[in-house]
């Protein structure tokens, strides 16, 4: 099958997905990519090419800010995304959203 239509409706959820992971604390990069793919099963498997231009237009919306970490021995220093106020108002909006949405497809499918 062609997995066009697999990529847009992944497209489609994408910032909901990132504003969620980030919604109970914050996290680097490679950590949401990580969390993303255990949590759907390896269904989403973004690359840092696709992960982080969402976390910069979030951050431009003001959905999300960012802090870099402290270099400590071996560890090196990790710019950490936390969700803000306003993207927590955002996810809840684009959870009711996506519920109605799903719901409806739902009800389309079943026949």
């Amino acid at each position: 099958m062609n997995d066009k239509y697999e990529r847009q409706m992944k497209k489609g959820v994408l910032d909901m997905i990132v504003l969620k992971l980030l919604s109970s604390e914050a996290k680097y990069g490679y950590q949401i990519i990580q969390e993303m793919k255990e949590k759907s099963g390896e269904i989403f498997l973004l690359k840092d090419g696709t992960l982080y231009p969402i976390l910069y237009r979030l951050e431009d919306d003001g959905l999300v800010s960012s802090k870099w970490s402290e270099a400590e021995g071996k560890q090196v220093a990790r710019k950490y995304y936390e969700i803000t106020a306003a993207g927590l108002s955002t996810l809840q909006e684009i959870e009711a959203v996506w519920e109605r949405i799903s719901a409806g497809i739902s009800r389309i499918m079943e026949g």
